[in-house]
């Protein structure tokens, strides 16, 4: 199910950064709400969530120290800061939301999905 939209994509050199926005204003809460990326010709990759209530972050390895997650929840809008940005970050990035359970980073655990945002990074 399609229900939220990603903006704030684009095309950057290799050490700049971008900041994603998810717009989920028409969806029902969710626990948790995270970004996924895929990479052209590659499996689907949970890179962060955040827990709604209280904004705590997680992250996953290949992303860690370098992009920030975070949630308004006064317009249930969610955040990716991308910074040192680096070829291999160069992916169509998903909002997930409606938390069903399960591992935070898996694609599983998320019923709702926005199309999408392209980034791209230039060496």
């Amino acid at each position: 199910v399609q229900a939220q939209v990603e903006s704030g994509g684009g095309s950057v050199q290799s050490g700049g950064s971008l900041r994603l926005s998810c717009s989920a204003s028409g969806v029902a809460y969710s626990t948790y709400m995270a970004w996924f990326r895929r990479p052209l010709g590659k499996e689907r990759e949970g890179i962060a969530a955040v827990h709604t209530p209280d904004g705590s972050p997680f992250y996953g390895d290949s992303v860690r120290g370098r992009f920030t997650i975070a949630h308004d929840r006064s317009r249930n809008t969610l955040y990716l800061q991308m910074n040192g940005l680096k070829p291999e970050d160069t992916a169509m990035y998903y909002c997930a939301a409606g938390y069903r359970g399960g591992r935070l980073l898996s694609a599983d655990a998320y019923s709702t999905w926005g199309p999408g945002t392209q980034v791209t990074v230039s060496s």
